[in-house]
C-alpha cells in the first residue's frame, strides 16, 4: 500500500482526535500544515468556493483535479484526503476513473457521500474502489458520507437506526472511515460510535464540544468542513469593505495579517 495512504489510515488509531483543517487552495494548505497540522483535507463547498463554482458538483473535474495537483504540491508529504462528493457520477467505472487520478496524484484518502439517497448506489461505489485498487496494487482510504443528519432524513431514535443502517452497509462494501455530518447530540454519536468497526468522522459546528470529549464519545475524527474558508472570506470581505468606505489605510494593517516573505517562504524549495 502506498505511504500516505498507511501514514493517513494510522492517524485513525492514535490516542487522540484526528482534527483535520479543511483547506481549499495551496496556500491554505501551506498554512495548515505549518500551523501543526498532520494531515490536510479538501473541503468541496470551499474548493469550488475559490474557483468560481457554487457547491454540489459544479466544479469541472479537471479544475478539481487542477486544485488537489496544488495543494498536494504545498502538502511536503503530509496525507491529503480530498471530497469528491458523490464521486461526479452515479457510474461506478466513472467514479473508480476519478479515484485512481487522484491516487495518481498522491492522494491518501476521499471522501464519498450518499446524499441522503439510495444507500445502495453508495455501496456499489465503494466496492468498484476497492476491486480496482486491489487490481491496480494501490490503495486509498474511503471515508463514506451518510446524510441522515445533514437532510434530515429522519429523528431521534429513528436517525440513529437509519445512520447505523447506512454505515454498516458501507463498512461491508469496504469502507474505511465512517463520516456522519450535523450530528452533534452525545449520546447519539456514542451509539453510532458503538455500532460501527470503523473510525466514527463528525463535523465541526457549534455546541459539538471539544476534541477531547468526542473521543470519549467514540469520535475518532473531526473536520473544519467549510468552517475555515468562511471565516476567512469574512473577515477579507469584512477588511474590504471597510477599505472601499473610506480607503483608509489602516483598515488593512492587523498583527493578524500574513508577513509577506514568510508567506513566500511557505514555498521555498517546492
Amino acid at each position: 500500500m502506498p505511504e500516505s495512504s498507511n501514514s493517513f489510515r494510522a492517524l485513525h488509531a492514535g490516542a487522540r482526535v484526528l482534527v483535520l483543517p479543511n483547506v481549499w487552495d495551496a496556500l491554505s494548505g501551506a498554512l495548515f500544515r505549518q500551523a501543526g497540522a498532520q494531515a490536510i483535507a479538501t473541503g468541496s463547498a470551499a474548493v469550488a468556493w475559490a474557483c468560481g463554482y457554487p457547491d454540489g458538483e459544479a466544479l469541472p473535474r479537471a479544475n478539481l483535479l487542477f486544485a488537489v495537483n496544488e495543494i498536494r504540491r504545498v502538502s511536503r508529504g503530509l496525507p491529503l484526503s480530498v471530497d469528491i462528493e458523490s464521486g461526479y457520477s452515479n457510474d461506478p467505472a466513472e467514479v473508480v476513473d476519478l479515484v485512481q487520478r487522484l491516487i495518481s496524484l498522491g492522494v491518501a484518502g476521499i471522501n464519498l457521500e450518499d446524499g441522503g439517497g439510495d444507500p445502495g448506489v453508495l455501496v456499489a461505489k465503494i466496492e468498484a474502489i476497492k476491486r480496482s485498487c486491489m487490481q491496480a496494487g494501490n490503495d486509498i482510504f474511503v471515508n463514506a458520507r451518510t446524510d441522515v443528519y445533514l437532510n434530515d432524513l429522519a429523528e431521534g431514535e429513528a436517525a440513529i437506526r437509519e445512520t447505523i443502517a447506512r454505515l454498516q452497509l458501507y463498512e461491508r462494501a469496504g469502507a474505511d472511515g465512517s463520516f456522519v455530518p450535523a450530528v452533534s447530540e452525545a449520546d447519539a454519536i456514542r451509539s453510532i460510535a458503538r455500532a460501527i468497526k470503523r473510525p466514527l468522522n463528525v463535523l465541526a459546528m457549534p455546541g459539538l464540544g471539544k476534541a477531547s470529549a468526542l473521543y470519549e464519545l467514540g469520535v475518532r475524527r473531526l473536520s473544519a468542513g467549510p468552517g475555515l474558508a468562511k471565516l476567512a472570506y469574512g473577515t477579507a470581505r469584512e477588511a474590504a469593505m471597510a477599505f472601499l468606505r473610506d480607503g483608509n489605510s489602516s483598515n488593512l494593517s492587523s498583527p493578524r495579517a500574513l508577513d509577506f516573505s514568510q508567506t513566500n517562504a511557505l514555498f521555498e524549495g517546492l
